[in-house]
């Protein structure tokens, strides 16, 4: 086997101490501490190597839409501001906004994705189409899934089904919704649940996305999960109903998600934007709180959602300030809480997207990303960005350190 590449002195987190990668192709050949051999080397010095980030819940369709779209209203101006908007999508449109907040991810260490992509009588095919050519032509950077859903509502709105069934014939990795938007939630549940069945898809939900916590769709979905058999392949994004929640009712949906094997995803930018906006005091935060239901093993895990848009008119791409947002939302410290929150956006947030080889392991794929950082808690507490990643033995970005221009020292005479 020919080495390529050694990676030198990367921390793994493990307590073995720098440890050395050695990449041979596309995979990770060997790890151990002084690797001999001839091949280009690239030293970490110390600093620590995770497999990378992983937003689990994103709208790479919709980003940088800022300079078009009036911003600062409520979820339902939102949804209409973007309606308006799609009607005037073009593939190139949308692929360039795409692939600018597509770079700014990459640039700050996430390396999977899944994304969300409206289809609907308005905007067809276009956007789909759109990314389509993205994934493939970002595949060098980053692996990304492609959830068509109907942001608009599905059973109320005429020629959507058809229009969805057409996205799933181009092709799609999951098939989601938003039943909230629909007079009949429970229908468009259910026929979402019939189009994963029917072509073997996991399902992603926009879910309970509100603060009036009288009656909460997450019962359907679990009955739907477990009926289908489809635990484990189930996802639920926002459910920010779960916010307003006294103790033990959130526990006993805790634990109601857990059986059932749904997943919940939170979007602490969007939901803290959008929710609570009728209060003039005590301003709910309305973000779910990942980390309790986490403890009663509900897979978990927090993700972008929006940029520069409507719904969420700031970002940059960093999961890592997303994992710090949450702490802040949950008011979380200590080195192993903050390590629970950097799960959300790395480990947790991978086996929710079922990714199977995610992880730095001999024989693993060499994709991976390092940071400045001692461990876990470190990267979430100082939001460390990642200095250099690595997508299949390939060097895939760098972001070099600031450096400062001290003044030079006054000669003496």
């Amino acid at each position: 086997m020919t080495i390529d590449t050694v990676i030198r002195r990367a921390n793994l987190g493990d307590g073995r101490g720098p440890l050395d990668i050695a990449i041979a192709g596309t995979r990770i050949a060997d790890i151990a501490p002084g690797i001999r051999c001839e091949a280009a080397e690239i030293d970490l010095g110390g600093r620590l190597a995770l497999p990378g980030l992983v937003d689990t819940h994103v709208h790479l369709d919709k980003a940088c839409l800022d300079d078009r779209c009036p911003c600062g209203g409520s979820l339902q101006e939102a949804v209409k501001s973007v309606s308006e908007a799609k009607k005037r999508f073009t593939e190139e449109d949308v692929y360039a906004r795409a692939a600018r907040a597509l770079e700014m991810a990459i640039a700050h260490g996430t390396n999977r994705m899944r994304t969300h992509v409206e289809v609907d009588p308005r905007v067809g095919l276009t956007s789909l189409r759109a990314l389509h050519r993205l994934k493939r032509d970002y595949a060098w950077a980053i692996d990304l899934q492609l959830c068509v859903f109907p942001q608009e509502g599905l059973l109320d709105d005429p020629g959507c089904d058809e229009v969805l069934v057409s996205a799933l014939d181009l092709g799609a990795d999951l098939v989601g919704g938003a039943p909230y938007i629909d007079d009949d939630s429970h229908g468009q549940i259910a026929r979402i649940f019939d189009l994963a069945v029917e072509r073997d898809l996991d399902v992603d939900l926009h879910l309970d996305f509100s603060l009036d916590a009288a009656s909460l769709d997450v019962d359907e979905v679990c009955r739907q999960a477990e009926r289908r058999g489809w635990g484990g392949r189930t996802a639920i994004g926002h459910v920010t109903k779960l916010s307003a929640l006294p103790p033990e009712r959130l526990d006993a949906y805790a634990r109601r998600l857990a059986g059932a094997g749904v997943a919940v995803t939170v979007l602490p930018a969007t939901d803290l934007f959008l929710m609570g906006r009728d209060a003039t005091e005590n301003v709910p935060r309305g973000v779910a709180p990942a980390h309790r239901l986490a403890r009663e093993g509900v897979r978990c895990s927090a993700a972008t959602n929006n940029l520069r848009n409507p719904f969420t008119p700031y970002g940059d791409g960093s999961l890592v300030r997303m994992a710090n947002l949450f702490a802040n939302v949950a008011q979380l410290a200590g080195e192993e809480d903050l390590a629970a929150c950097l799960d959300l956006v790395t480990g947790s947030a991978a086996r929710l997207m079922g990714l199977a080889d995610y992880g730095i392991a001999v024989g693993g794929p060499a994709t991976f990303v390092a940071f400045d950082a001692k461990d876990r808690a470190d990267v979430v507490a100082g939001i460390v960005q990642p200095e250099i990643g690595f997508k299949d033995g390939r060097q895939s970005f760098h972001r070099p350190p600031a450096r400062l221009n001290r003044p030079e020292a006054p000669h003496k005479d």
